[in-house]
């Protein structure tokens, strides 16, 4: 036989996108339209159907960046249409095939309710099937105008990413306002030819298959009448049957769809955005759960669910009928898809007790899963969290993305730092937006890791980020995907039954111990600084409130626990936690709202803090105490109200009076040596740190400059606010040319050299080198004005330590990662991520480096002449992205980085506390006993709050915070009738009751490595 591929495939390609395509619409008849402008913010239905409309003709340029245009849309449908499918399409001016970043609108009623959205890749309405003729149709059309901030490939910073620089320019074209005659042979009739076509050209040429599809879509052509599509549509079909109907092989591959719309709470567009583009894409989604039986949609992030029952009533209403059909499946259990890095431990515990709430309390559905198929690599505690939650699986893709190795498992068993393992699953479709092309379906079999053991992956199918979820051309090719030879199967179904069926024919699957780090994004742990530190410091500050007001319900009379004011702040932080916030890749407009939201937060956890302080004292003489929130003792010095230094002793979550307590050696300042009798620290006169001498130890500490401040071109190879590559390191410049080097501290209780510094394009730096009396804490408080442009900016550590690995504490624990780069995988992680410490050691002796605010760090060796090893840590400390941000990280920054001489994890944990919770000195405070005390090296108290279902019982959530097995006894400052181990939804947890025994009034605990464990404790009389 001759070789006629090239002739059939191309002429199919050109009948089906010139001649096919076109005729899917047999007729139509244009709307009438008007149009009229929103001045400024969005608006509610009703001003706008109130609003005066002018005419307006198709092709006319519209909508400003960020604008809102309503369109009124009035058509009459022909008589002669009786009995067709009718449907009105809306042409916007959509560009390119990326839908979630450009014009969207809501089609409503006249009544406001809302009917369908219209995306670029969804621009229909049904009308009626069959219509009856002569109906008048009347819409009103909410059109958002919203920039295309990528534009050009991330070519160059755009000013669009914010509505203050944007300007008022139209963006779109408006091309086509039509009700239309949907001519449903010639459509099905193009989705028989993308199944065919799809799978025949990714089928090897040496598959009869191929042959056999191919011939056949050439015979197909033949019989089309090119010049009657429609009425040749049903003959063509009647020829592809058979082809069609060819089952697929006993062995094929089967994939799990579940609909989907990844939506990004806010990313290229402001969260008031993500608002509009939840209720458009819900709104198709219900729409098409009526037209899809066989329809599941799973949707995550209980925010989100919030914003559409509290602004769209009609589609929330939707949603409940579709969850009650089973239709519509809640998913991941937690308020927003988080990073997966970032947040605190008690924030992550947070995400997923908020979010399983309200699925429980508005569907009576308790997910069991956490679905995060785009965060930018996940923590080693998830596992725990997840199953202390109640869940099951765990779903993500993101990890596909590494840009060095190849993940090796598809489905397996991920064990975290404390041995908890979770079923988890990364779809080897490689996306979370499928549409079931041929090119998703052969990329997942071949793609897929785990043949020969399991048989089944999953596939989140749908358009995301506004582009209107999943399409009935997308479910109708999963329903000749069904069951077709040469393809993988396609079923339909929930998560959980796929998890179920995939945990069951692979119970051994392998186990992946540790941390996904993705190979990828390592920026965001530096991105946008002030947005990281406005999160850390709320996670604090939430803390604190919680401890106090607790401690004010427990002891002080007529003092109310706001419930409903820590429990709106704590959803204002985890909502800011999301995936493209606080790694800080979201356009400008989202970060300068990020910080406005984040310092509304500290004023009223500040006042709440303060109220609840101020309660103790009522009633009683008080008089100036200090407060401990840390869960360690403090003997430090702080500042007084006037401003002058005290050194004091505080109990953990607890207060003293503010007096003298003790008197430690006092420090001497000589020159530019601060010397505490603990440690001697020579600042020299470039700035840096010429030397740290451990007195304790009888050792120096450093083996070079230290807090040597390199700056860095940074300019990655793609995706600029998200990636820092390797590449970054080969040119810098070192910063050793100070302004100044002043003593501007010289007390017994505390010695400090200023150095300042100016570089580059007009940046300024002032930093305070610190020593305080009876602390080997060394802190360097900075303040930054930052003016550079595709820079790093990184201060490093060479520490005198042959350190075999680096331990930085996560969620609840800490990692250890090799400092060698034996191996591609150790090499990729050339910045990793850390919470308050990194911790370096050789055995007998190590040094830890704290920070309040930073989280990106680099850790390196190098072996020296003299034999000896220098192991360095480097903060990073700020970027300058210009993309999608182009005034990303530009102005003030404040924070502090400490260096903590011979210091053991143990240390770490306590002083990195200690850092991020300064003793709060408070007047006319009264005294009371800590709410809880725990004897035990190891135990650590996270939280203190009161139990949520206001019940008065106190929840406390403690942990192994240094790697081993820990025993301790947990004493409570008030009457204690019981104690109850539960899960992080405060309810009975049989599976590590033993893990607490009340005996003689106390609590008797014993944890394995890194355990969390949740009490509740039931007062007494």
């Amino acid at each position: 036989m001759h070789d006629e591929r090239r002739r059939i495939e191309e002429r199919v390609e050109r009948v089906h996108n010139q001649r096919i395509k076109p005729a899917i619409y047999a007729a139509t008849v244009p709307f009438e339209v008007e149009a009229w402008q929103a001045p400024g913010e969005p608006v509610p239905f009703e001003e706008a159907a109130a609003a005066a409309y002018a005419p307006f003709a198709m092709d006319t340029p519209w909508g400003p960046p960020w604008g809102t245009t309503w369109f009124r849309m009035r058509g009459q449908v022909p008589a002669a249409w009786a009995g067709r499918r009718v449907e009105a399409v809306i042409d916007l001016g959509f560009v390119g095939d990326w839908p979630g970043n450009q014009a969207e609108a809501l089609v409503h009623l006249p009544d406001g309710t809302p009917l369908k959205a219209v995306n670029p890749l969804n621009q229909y309405v049904p009308i009626g099937n069959p219509a009856a003729g002569g109906e008048r149709i009347d819409y009103l059309v909410e059109a958002a105008s919203n920039p295309d901030i990528l534009a050009n490939d991330f070519a160059a910073p755009t000013l669009l990413g914010d509505v203050l620089t944007a300007g008022d320019r139209p963006l779109y074209t408006f091309r086509r306002a039509d009700l239309a005659v949907l001519d449903e042979q010639v459509w099905h009739l193009d989705l028989d030819l993308q199944v065919l076509r799809g799978l025949m050209v990714h089928l090897g040429e040496h598959e009869p298959r191929r042959h056999e599809i191919m011939h056949t879509l050439d015979r197909a052509m033949d019989t089309l009448d090119l010049d009657d599509i429609s009425g040749s549509a049903a003959a063509v079909r009647e020829v592809l049957a058979p082809a069609l109907a060819r089952p697929a092989h006993a062995s094929a591959h089967t994939i799990s769809g579940v609909g989907h719309a990844h939506i990004d709470s806010a990313w290229l567009w402001p969260i008031r955005e993500t608002k509009r583009k939840t209720s458009r894409t819900f709104s198709n989604v219900t729409s098409l759960a009526d037209e899809y039986e066989d329809f599941v949609f799973a949707c995550s992030q209980a925010q989100q669910y919030e914003w559409v029952r509290d602004h769209y009533p009609h589609v929330w209403a939707r949603i409940q009928e579709s969850v009650k059909k089973g239709q519509w499946v809640p998913v991941g259990g937690m308020w927003v898809e988080a990073d997966g890095n970032l947040p605190g431990g008690e924030a992550i515990a947070r995400q997923l007790i908020h979010g399983k709430r309200f699925f429980i309390e508005h569907f009576g559905v308790e997910t069991k899963g956490v679905w995060l198929p785009d965060s930018f690599g996940y923590t080693a505690a998830y596992p725990q969290l997840a199953k202390l939650a109640g869940n099951d699986w765990f779903l993500t893709q993101k990890i596909s993305w590494n840009q060095t190795n190849k993940f090796p498992h598809h489905t397996f068993w991920w064990e975290g730092i404390d041995g908890t393992r979770i079923f988890t699953h990364f779809p080897p479709i490689d996306t979370y937006n499928a549409r079931f092309s041929g090119e998703e379906m052969d990329r997942a079999v071949r793609n897929y890791a785990e043949k020969g053991a399991g048989t089944r992956s999953l596939a989140p199918f749908g358009w995301g980020d506004g582009g209107g979820g999943p399409t009935r051309e997308i479910m109708e090719r999963a329903r000749r995907l069904a069951d077709l030879e040469g393809s993988p199967k396609v079923v339909i179904e929930h998560p959980d039954q796929f998890f179920a069926k995939a945990r069951e024919e692979y119970p051994d699957a392998p186990v992946w111990v540790g941390e996904l780090y993705l190979e990828l994004h390592r920026a965001t742990y530096t991105s946008q600084a002030r947005t990281k530190q406005g999160n850390r410091r709320s996670e604090h500050r939430l803390r604190e409130a919680e401890l106090w007001a607790t401690t004010a319900a427990l002891h002080a009379p007529g003092y109310a626990y706001p419930y409903e004011k820590l429990d709106r702040l704590w959803k204002t932080v985890l909502l800011h936690q999301f995936h493209d916030i606080l790694p800080g890749s979201s356009i400008a407009w989202v970060h300068r709202e990020a910080e406005a939201e984040y310092a509304r937060v500290a004023g009223e956890l500040e006042a709440l803090t303060a109220e609840a302080v101020a309660a103790l004292g009522a009633g009683g003489a008080g008089g100036t105490r200090v407060f401990n929130t840390s869960p360690y003792d403090r003997a430090e010095v702080i500042r007084t109200s006037a401003g002058a230094p005290a050194y004091v002793e505080v109990p953990a979550g607890g207060s003293a009076p503010l007096a003298a307590a003790g008197s430690p050696r006092p420090v001497t300042v000589s020159g530019r040596v601060l010397d505490n009798g603990l440690v001697r620290v020579e600042v020299a006169e470039d700035g840096t740190l010429s030397s740290v001498y451990d007195l304790r130890a009888n050792r120096e500490v450093l083996a070079g400059r230290g807090n040597l401040l390199r700056l860095h071109t940074d300019l990655p190879n793609y995706w600029d606010a998200w990636d820092i590559d390797k590449h970054y390191k080969n040119r810098f410049t070192d910063l050793l040319d100070p302004d100044s080097v002043t003593v501007v501290e010289d007390d017994p209780l505390l010695g400090a050299i200023r150095v300042t510094r100016s570089f580059g394009k007009g940046s300024t730096l002032t930093q305070t080198v610190t020593v305080r009396a009876g602390s080997p804490r060394i802190d360097i408080e900075t303040d930054i004005d930052w003016h550079e442009a595709e820079k790093i900016l990184k201060a490093a550590f060479p520490v005198d330590i042959r350190a075999a690995h680096s331990s930085a504490e996560i969620q609840f624990g800490h990692v250890q990662r090799p400092t060698h780069t034996n191996t591609t995988w150790e090499s990729a992680r050339f910045e990793v991520s850390g919470h308050r410490w990194v911790h370096i050691g050789e055995p007998g002796y190590g040094v830890a480096v704290l920070n309040d605010s930073t989280y990106g760090h680099d850790v390196s060796r190098t072996v020296r002449e003299d034999g000896g090893t220098t192991t360095t840590v480097a903060l990073s400390l700020v970027r300058a992205p210009r993309v999608p941000d182009p005034e990303a990280d530009q102005g003030r920054h404040r924070f502090t980085y400490s260096l903590l001489p011979g210091a053991t994890i143990g240390d770490a944990v306590a002083e990195g506390y200690a850092l991020n919770l300064p003793l709060r000195v408070a007047e006319s405070a009264g005294a009371a006993e800590p709410v809880v005390t725990v004897e035990g090296e190891g135990v650590t108290v996270e939280a203190v709050k009161l139990a949520d279902d206001r019940s008065g019982d106190v929840v406390v959530r403690l942990y192994e915070s240094r790697g081993g097995r820990a025993r301790g006894v947990l004493r409570t400052g008030f009457p204690l009738a019981g104690a109850q181990v539960t899960d992080l939804l405060e309810r009975p947890w049989e599976e590590d009751r033993a893990a607490a025994v009340t005996r003689d009034g106390a609590v008797e605990v014993t944890l394995r490595p890194f355990q969390v464990l949740t009490l509740r404790l039931r007062r007494g009389q």
